[in-house]
This record gives structure tokens, C-alpha cells and sequence, in this order.
């Protein structure tokens, strides 16, 4: 068994998926848009198989998003390297978007970052 795709809601449909194209080497398809509902979603692939699909209908709830609730809390993306970790927070942090931890090696032996990526959602960043 494995996951087949995990799923979020956004409200900037396009500037989601661009996030995630342009700092983790995503791929999206072409979307879906269907007309009665007004539903439109994008898959973003990547390189080992995992997809994310990001998703957008009118009247979402706006729940705020604390760092520390019950849940999902946050999707990780392996880098490869400690330098990679190293090199792509910075080019978060130049881009405006808050790290909350790291780079910096865990208790139970990850080197990693924590950053708070679009629409208030955490994105951790590990070898």
C-alpha cells in the first residue's frame, strides 16, 4: 500500500501551484475545472511518485492555522543534502517567507527547516 495523494485547499489556486513548481521542482498538469460546481484543482508530481493535489471551490472556510493544533501540520520534502536544506531556506527567507526553525539538526537526528509557506501552511525542508 502506499499514499496515492495528499490534498489542500487554497485560495490562490495559482500561486500554489507555482510555489510549489518553483521551489520544489514540482510539475503540474494542465488542472480541472468543473463548471457546475466551480470546483478546479491541480496535481503537482514529483520526481519519486508522491503528488500533491491542490484544489479551490467557492465558500471555503478560512480557519486560522496555527503551528501547534491537531492534524495535519505540515508536508516534509526531502533535498538530498544538508546543503540543499541550507541553500533553499535561505531563498525562502530572501523571499520573504518566515522560517520558524532550523536549519538545524533534531533531536532524533533530521536535518531540517521549518517554513511557513503559502497561505500560512508548514513546510519542512530535510535531507
Amino acid at each position: 500500500m502506499k499514499i496515492e495523494h495528499i490534498a489542500m485547499y487554497v485560495n490562490d489556486l495559482e500561486g500554489a501551484r507555482d510555489f510549489f513548481v518553483k521551489y520544489l521542482d514540482g510539475k503540474s498538469n494542465d488542472g480541472y475545472h468543473n463548471k457546475n460546481t466551480d470546483f478546479k484543482s491541480f496535481f503537482i508530481s514529483f520526481d519519486d511518485g508522491a503528488r500533491l493535489e491542490i484544489m479551490q471551490k467557492p465558500q471555503m472556510e478560512e480557519a486560522e492555522k496555527t503551528l501547534n493544533r491537531t492534524g495535519y501540520i505540515h508536508i516534509a520534502f526531502s533535498l538530498g543534502s544538508a546543503e540543499a536544506v541550507d541553500s533553499l531556506t535561505a531563498r525562502f527567507k530572501e523571499d520573504g517567507y518566515e522560517v520558524v526553525s532550523g536549519p538545524r539538526t533534531t533531536g532524533d537526528g533530521y536535518y531540517e527547516s521549518c517554513i511557513v509557506g503559502i497561505e500560512g501552511n508548514q513546510i519542512e525542508i530535510t535531507v
